[in-house]
């Protein structure tokens, strides 16, 4: 994809929507069950920020901030939001079925805990993004489709 995404012939809006499409899906597969930590966060940005800065042939070294190469791609950082977004869909999905699942992605087995720091859980990560409050406020939530729904769009419209 390297020749089609660094073609200067080709509008910038077609190699943007090539990447959206070959490159993305790749990046994010599976990225419903990731907990985003504040690293793995700026990891997935600085990704994001690379591939643009590849396709717009600009070098790593230039003096350019990220801010003016996103001008010049017409965009603005949507990978987090797309993650936050799926993983809200993924969430709200296994919440409503109440099986094995919901109990894995809500963290409420029952056994020891490891002495060791705890790992952050999906829920939490969620109810940051989405500023539920409890993370029992974003699981009752999930049994009204619409309320669900509508929680979503609020949080990719803020563009946390």
């Amino acid at each position: 994809m390297k020749t089609v995404l660094t073609n200067k012939n080709i509008s910038i809006r077609t190699r943007r929507r090539a990447l959206e499409c070959y490159i993305e899906p790749i990046l994010m597969y599976g990225c419903e069950a990731w907990t985003i930590s504040k690293q793995t966060q700026r990891k997935l940005e600085a990704t994001e920020m690379w591939f643009l800065r590849r396709m717009l042939r600009i070098s790593w070294t230039a003096k350019k901030t990220n801010d003016t190469v996103l001008e010049e791609a017409h965009t603005t950082r949507l990978l987090i939001s797309k993650i936050r977004k799926r993983q809200a869909t993924f969430f709200g999905h296994v919440m409503r079925r109440e099986k094995l699942e919901n109990l894995v992605t809500t963290g409420m087995l029952e056994g020891k805990r490891s002495w060791r720091k705890q790992r952050e859980k999906l829920i939490e990560g969620l109810t940051d993004w989405l500023k539920a409050g409890k993370s029992l406020e974003a699981i009752e939530a999930t049994k009204d489709r619409k309320k669900w729904r509508n929680m979503i769009a609020n949080a990719v419209k803020q563009g946390t």
